[in-house]
């Protein structure tokens, strides 16, 4: 056993046991510990770590075994590191939750489990924090000071006129300034348009099923609105069902569709909007991961089809950082003065500074740059997935994977889904399933992978992970075998 004081920063004193004659690996015994300290709360998120150097010098051991241990920890999310910078802890437990006497938080669920595939996340170690800096600079040495006394509820116009023209130029929307209201990301949106439909009289409304459970079906359920579900195929949401739902407005992503990757065609578009106009419905144009296509050409926004019939809806959680809470809405003319009055008797406006910084962001192309350099790194981590499900696990069928930061895999009709989560989790591999995500609470089961958090070795291993987890399951299945393979 160790223990190294060092002069490196919040991780003044850092216990690593290590038994040599354990003939376990030091890397391995050294990982162990800084693991176990993050998990019960020792080391909490943002606690530097002592440089590889100095802690090999403490612990008698060569620098490349504490440079193992620590990638290792960097790539199952528990450490990050920055050229030139401390390696940081990079999620906490709070002692409660690692004891296991309270449900751990969305932010410690990758201490939770070796590899966690949890989706919605982005890679936010990548945050332009240098670009940022020169906007936030520009910012406050050139606004005026009115700028920063209370607005209208749509928000500052210099970050209307700058998403206009990117939306315009990127999405193929048909946005003016006038017409944009700024959020606080995707979930206030929904919040706000939910509200003033159900003003305006709206009795019910459709959501793709399967769909997200956290944000406009609790929102509409609670707002007193019938929410009917309608069946998501290959190609997007079945818009046979839909003209059928008698519904006030519907929620579509119909770029990739969420979870199940479906990319919405031409001619159903078409039909969806000749649905709107007829009924003088609203369609909620949910643009959620656009930004990330890899193996085809970008497809264009709805709301450029019908500005008068669509709510465009972006944010900069998944392509910057979820922590900015920066979302914005492309809102037809008519709704446009109920939605900002609904805005600012939800919170007086979004803050102003982080406003005028986004919007010197994009107009000096920092967001461009941003995008570019992300989508190969995004990409890398997507195919590691894929050759990773072709070695071990080719009965999957993965879908969805042309674009955004997650993929999702079907089952072959002998494993039950909710079997594989459980038996994956006891094998410390997070994952999801679809079937929780499922309204009317039928269709085949499958896996939802989310990759953009997760390094190269990382996806290999949780995939090998995930192999060994359904391996035993069939083996315990009557009749079973120990082979991975499975047929449809």
């Amino acid at each position: 056993m160790g223990r190294l004081r060092t002069n490196s920063g919040p991780a003044e004193d850092l216990l690593i046991e290590l038994d040599r004659d354990a003939g376990v690996p030091l890397h391995r015994q050294i990982g162990a510990s800084i693991r176990a300290s993050i998990r019960a709360g020792r080391l909490r998120s943002g606690a530097s770590l002592p440089p590889t150097r100095t802690l090999a010098a403490g612990l008698g051991v060569s620098r490349g075994v504490v440079v193992e241990a620590y990638q290792q920890l960097v790539a199952e999310g528990y450490l990050a590191s920055r050229s030139g910078g401390y390696t940081q802890v990079a999620v906490s437990l709070p002692p409660t939750a690692a004891a296991g006497s309270a449900a751990p938080t969305p932010v410690a669920r990758s201490a939770a489990f070796r590899v966690d595939f949890g989706y919605g996340r982005t890679d936010v170690s990548q945050f332009p924090r240098s670009a940022w800096l020169r906007s936030v600079r520009t910012v406050l040495t050139t606004t005026p000071n009115d700028r920063f006394a209370y607005l209208d509820g749509r928000g500052v116009p210099e970050l209307h006129e700058a998403l206009c023209d990117y939306l315009n130029r990127v999405r193929g929307t048909s946005a003016v300034p006038g017409n944009v209201v700024i959020c606080n990301g995707f979930g206030q949106g929904i919040s706000l348009l939910i509200q003033v439909l159900v003003q305006r009289g709206a009795r019910r409304i459709a959501l793709e099923d399967p769909s997200s459970d956290d944000d406009a079906r609790v929102l509409a359920a609670a707002a007193g609105l019938d929410v009917v579900g309608i069946p998501v195929g290959p190609a997007g949401v079945q818009v046979d069902a839909l003209l059928r739902a008698d519904a006030d407005a519907v929620v579509l992503t119909p770029s990739h569709q969420w979870p199940t990757g479906g990319v919405l065609s031409a001619a159903a578009r078409a039909e969806v909007i000749g649905w709107a106009r007829r009924r003088g419905a609203l369609v909620i144009e949910d643009d959620y991961d656009a930004e990330y296509r890899y193996d085809r050409s970008p497809v264009g926004a709805m709301q450029g089809l019908a500005p008068d019939h669509v709510v465009y809806c972006g944010t900069a959680s998944k392509t910057l950082a979820p922590g900015l809470r920066l979302g914005w809405m492309v809102v037809p003319p008519h709704l446009v003065t109920d939605v900002a009055a609904a805005k600012v008797l939800a919170d007086r406006g979004s803050p102003v500074i982080d406003q005028l910084t986004f919007a010197d962001f994009l107009a000096r192309g920092e967001f461009d740059r941003h995008l570019r350099r992300m989508r190969p790194v995004y990409r890398r981590r997507r195919d590691a997935l894929l050759n990773a499900l072709r070695t071990h696990l080719p009965e999957l069928e993965p879908a969805g994977i042309a674009a955004g930061q997650h993929v999702v895999a079907w089952l072959p009709p002998d494993l039950d889904e909710a079997a594989v989560v459980t038996a994956a989790a006891r094998h410390g591999l997070g994952i999801n399933g679809v079937g929780p995500y499922r309204i009317a609470g039928t269709g085949p089961g499958g896996l939802i992978f989310g990759y953009a958090i997760l390094g190269e070795s990382a996806i290999a291993e949780g995939v090998a992970l995930l192999a060994t987890a359904i391996r035993e399951i069939r083996v315990r299945a009557p009749g079973g075998c120990s082979g991975s393979g499975g047929t449809r």
